[in-house]
């Protein structure tokens, strides 16, 4: 499971107690995060295909 995975999962957990107790300090925590674990998806590898979009500009400069 990849960590953005895990901090959804975490946030899910404290969006419920935080709604059972009816505590919005942890609803917000919950909130932030599933936010974090959004990112950390959507910027999972971002540094390996930004090195093969360099890979293929400089196989261009070889032609």
């Amino acid at each position: 499971m990849s960590d953005g995975a895990m901090d959804k999962l975490k946030g899910k957990g404290k969006e419920a107690v935080g709604k059972l107790t009816g505590d919005r300090r942890k609803e917000a925590e919950a909130k932030a995060d599933q936010a974090k674990g959004g990112v950390k998806d959507a910027t999972d590898g971002l540094g390996e295909r930004a090195k093969g979009v360099k890979d293929s500009l400089g196989r261009d400069d070889d032609k």
